[in-house]
């Protein structure tokens, strides 16, 4: 991934508060067929491993546990908010029409080796964790668990999925976020973000007007 410095992320906290809540992975994976990509949710576990452990599940039909062996390297791309930033939207523009269309997003890499982790308490475990967290986001209440289904269900479901476990040997994350603008062009891409509606990429660039 091209990284220009203005543009990096390095705080492990931040790159893994990105996965955490934005947990919809593209693990990407160089298969018999050449790569593959598959789009699962993960687990991320930031005490363990030198930079945190992705859990994750995929079907059992799905060839792609299968083709990897225990060991092999995968990297997994998560992405937060995204969207296109006007030129007509900095000041500066307006003075010097010196300015040009871009896209402004955040994305963490996470580069690992995978396990195949093909085992009914794994997988009820990872499942039973995962529920809870997302029926928790839901804000419901009266969150979902799987006591509420037949068990003899439940367990037919957990064994048409297979567990994957991926240690990260290294995580890199790019956030484009008009850091190479003035201060009030970013101001005007802010506001102007609230006012089309995409809240979250406006309060991602407000944090870069922001002292670290």
């Amino acid at each position: 991934m091209y990284l220009p410095p203005h543009f990096a992320e390095e705080r492990p906290e931040a790159l893994h508060h990105l996965i955490a809540h934005n947990p919809l992975g593209a693990l990407v994976v160089m298969g018999p067929d050449g790569l593959d990509a598959n789009h699962i949710p993960f687990e991320l576990n930031a005490e363990t491993g030198p930079n945190g452990t992705l859990h994750a599940h995929v079907a059992r039909a799905n060839p792609v546990w299968q083709q990897m062996c225990n060991g092999d390297p995968v990297l997994v791309i998560f992405r937060a908010e995204d969207g296109y930033i006007s030129p007509n939207w900095y000041p500066s523009k307006h003075e010097t029409h010196r300015q040009v269309p871009t896209w402004n997003y955040r994305v963490v890499h996470a580069h690992g080796h995978i396990q195949i982790r093909d085992d009914e308490k794994y997988v009820r475990g990872l499942v039973g964790r995962l529920t809870r967290e997302h029926e928790r986001r839901t804000g419901d209440a009266k969150p979902w668990t799987m006591a509420d289904s037949d068990p003899a269900y439940i367990t037919s479901m957990i064994q048409s999925i297979v567990g994957v476990e991926i240690t990260i040997a290294r995580l890199a994350a790019k956030c484009k976020l008009s850091q190479n603008k003035e201060a009030r062009d970013r101001q005007g891409a802010v506001d102007a973000l609230h006012a089309h509606r995409n809240h979250a990429l406006a309060e991602a660039i407000a944090t870069t007007l922001e002292p670290r």
